[in-house]
């Protein structure tokens, strides 16, 4: 079984700071990392490929530092890279028309796996996108797969509801953090990822003409500032006054 994984290299949020000035983000400076819900989908390719064989290549649109974090999923247990190099700015219909064409260069493929969000934009936009490009079926937010030979189950989160969705292959999986809990390699693994290819491709290899349809005007942040306030003991009276406090800041009704 042929499997894809994307995968998306994001600014580490949690060390973000808002410019309380301007109310815009602060992304010079931060630590980059693999998204962390695309570990969740490299964990299932890895575990299908447990059952049934085959291969699994990562692909990812991102800058040439883009490789550090791919050998962290070629560690992980994939075979090989791709590292698609792309213009300075991407909206969603550009980012995926560049996974499409990188997709249909890798050639036959059964299965393509996708995390349901990125944890810096958290749009959601990019599976279903990828999906309709290709002209393959999706099951999106999915909590649980099952690969047969010949199909693909799985339970799709729907918040309120599960549901039980098939389709045969090729098709198109997004996955939740729930799904499953992704591996650390071992020093072993990834020593040997040094030596597992990663191709590096540029828009001119993929043959792909981008056009953009989004044009961003401005990002901002918000800031939250921390509101410390302490109760001494754990008296009835302590307990109202912080009843009254939240109910105040609007935390209770």
């Amino acid at each position: 079984m042929n499997i894809i994984v994307c995968a998306k290299q994001v600014v580490d949020i949690s060390e973000m700071k808002i410019d309380k000035s301007s109310n815009t983000p602060i992304l010079t400076g931060l630590d980059k990392k693999v998204n962390e819900i695309d570990k969740n989908a490299m964990e299932e390719a890895i575990k299908i490929k447990g059952d049934h064989g085959g291969k699994i290549t990562v692909v990812m649109i991102g800058e040439p530092d883009g490789k550090e974090r791919m050998k962290e999923l070629l560690a992980m247990g994939a075979d090989e890279g791709v590292l698609v190099s792309p213009p300075d700015a991407l909206d969603y219909a550009q980012l995926t028309t560049l996974l499409s064409g990188a997709v249909k260069k890798i050639g036959e493929y059964d299965l393509i796996i996708c995390g349901e969000a990125s944890t810096d934009m958290f749009s959601g936009q990019v599976g279903p996108r990828l999906a309709g490009m290709l002209d393959i079926p999706q099951i999106t937010y999915a909590q649980k797969i099952d690969a047969a030979a010949d199909k693909i189950s799985a339970e799709r989160n729907l918040g309120d509801t599960v549901v039980s969705m098939e389709s045969p292959f090729p098709v198109l999986v997004t996955v939740t953090k729930e799904i499953n809990e992704p591996r650390l390699p071992s020093l072993m693994e990834i020593l040997a990822s040094a030596n597992k290819p990663i191709h590096e491709w540029s828009v001119d290899d993929l043959g792909v003409t981008l056009e953009e349809k989004v044009v961003a005007t401005d990002l901002q942040g918000i800031s939250m500032d921390r509101k410390q306030e302490i109760f001494e003991d754990d008296s009835d009276a302590s307990i109202q006054k912080l009843v009254d406090h939240l109910m105040k800041d609007g935390v209770l009704r």
